[in-house]
């Protein structure tokens, strides 16, 4: 029978996990940085937007902070910079008047169909070395691991905010 890990290796398997989490991100954003932020001028939480706005038509910017994880204040700018930009339009729906969507501009449309062969060839090479079972188990994972981050209190107070607090000075 196999023993317990002790608290070190337990310790040492969640830092390796977080820190290997943290290279993947660092990783995956190479092909971003190397041809797509500079030759479309473009911020990396605009890119986020401006592709999910190609998926996702009409969503609202608060549709969009939980689709990305991006806090509300970094999706407010880049959704302002869009706009200026004259690469999304932001109108108001009619059937909630306080509701506002955004939508791709002609400009928007021509920059997504641009990049999305990018993104494409990005997320089919991080999983290329993946059979169909452990895309879907490495899926279930992320959903699982991404669950526990956006748990909340019935106060609605993050429990991720809450448990990694450090301690009073």
């Amino acid at each position: 029978m196999d023993k317990p890990p002790t608290p070190q290796a337990r310790e040492s398997a969640s830092a390796d996990a977080l820190h290997g989490v943290l290279k993947l991100a660092n990783k995956l954003m190479a092909p971003f940085s190397t041809y797509l932020e500079h030759r479309h001028k473009i911020s990396l939480n605009e890119f986020r937007l401006l592709m999910l706005i190609g998926r996702f038509p009409h969503s609202a910017s608060h549709e969009l902070v939980e689709l990305t994880g991006v806090n509300p204040m970094s999706v407010s700018r880049a959704v302002a910079a869009l706009q200026k930009h004259g690469r999304i339009m932001v109108d108001r729906d009619e059937t909630n008047r306080r509701r506002k969507t955004l939508s791709l501009t002609a400009e928007g449309e021509r920059l997504y169909k641009a990049m999305r062969p990018q993104t494409d060839s990005v997320a089919d090479y991080l999983v290329s070395a993946l059979k169909p079972a452990e895309i879907a188990n490495f899926n279930a994972m992320l959903g699982k691991l991404i669950d526990t981050l956006e748990a909340r209190d019935e106060n609605g107070v993050s429990l991720f905010l809450e448990r990694t607090k450090p301690p009073e000075e």
